[in-house]
């Protein structure tokens, strides 16, 4: 989590840019599970995001919390994200499916792939079609990990929804050091994209440091990931430069 500097914005977004990202997240609005830890800077925080954009050419991802904020989201935002603690929360599923943005919805820390898939169906039958499903790992008996990336979820959803899904290896783990090989596992999965926290100063950070890759680390990881995308007759695709014009 980059705080209110843009310069680590700025340094992350171009360095993500120039490594195969399509797509810039960052948490405005950000829920913590201490009140006591950084929980965004709101709009002002929007505004830097979409600064990023502008000058990278990449699409904002952020997330939303409540159905209050989903129009002051929409104006800045171009996929709304859905955390893990509000995937069951109806009101704002509703809310998000009356639109017409994009919506990422993450997997709850202890959901079925039932309950995510229904939760889904609740933007969906709101009349929003463009939804795509993360998993983020799910909550186990598990220590070594933050939490336990449901590998096996991306081959089940592919059976079982015809909704697109990404995987978040650095939630899913909570380690930088397994983010590479998580990431290179859900690819040969069927995963349609990676969500991957990345910081110039991981120690530095206001949350998440310890699962965010060091720039170098992400640069490294994608050539790896093109190889592997390859080798199971894939291919990674990076739209034209994005502006928001374009949407």
């Amino acid at each position: 989590m980059y705080g209110g500097n843009r310069g680590p914005i700025d340094d992350g977004s171009a360095s993500c840019a120039r490594g195969r990202g399509c797509y810039f997240t960052g948490g405005a609005f950000k829920p913590s599970t201490s009140p006591y830890g950084f929980r965004g800077m709101g709009e002002e925080g929007l505004k830097l995001l979409t600064k990023a954009r502008d000058e990278f050419g990449m699409a904002i991802v952020t997330e939303v919390l409540t159905p209050a904020d989903v129009a002051l989201v929409s104006e800045y935002a171009d996929i709304l994200q859905i955390g893990t603690r509000n995937m069951q929360n109806y009101m704002l599923l509703d809310e998000v499916g009356r639109g017409s943005k994009p919506i990422m919805l993450k997997r709850g820390m202890s959901a079925t792939l039932e309950e995510w898939l229904l939760a889904a169906e609740y933007i969906l039958a709101q009349g929003n079609p463009h939804v795509m499903l993360c998993e983020r790992g799910i909550r186990t008996f598990e220590k070594a990990t933050r939490n336990t990336m449901d590998i096996s979820a991306i081959p089940l959803v592919k059976k079982l929804s015809h909704l697109p899904i990404i995987a978040d290896p650095s939630q899913g783990t909570g380690r930088r050091d397994i983010v590479g090989a998580m990431s290179l596992a859900a690819i040969a999965s069927g995963v349609d994209g990676l969500l991957i926290e990345v910081h110039p100063n991981p120690e530095e950070a206001l949350k998440d440091g310890a699962q965010s890759l060091r720039i170098e680390q992400f640069q490294d990881l994608m050539p790896q990931a093109v190889m592997v995308a390859q080798a199971c007759n894939r291919q990674f695709i990076r739209p034209a430069r994005y502006s928001s014009t374009a949407v």
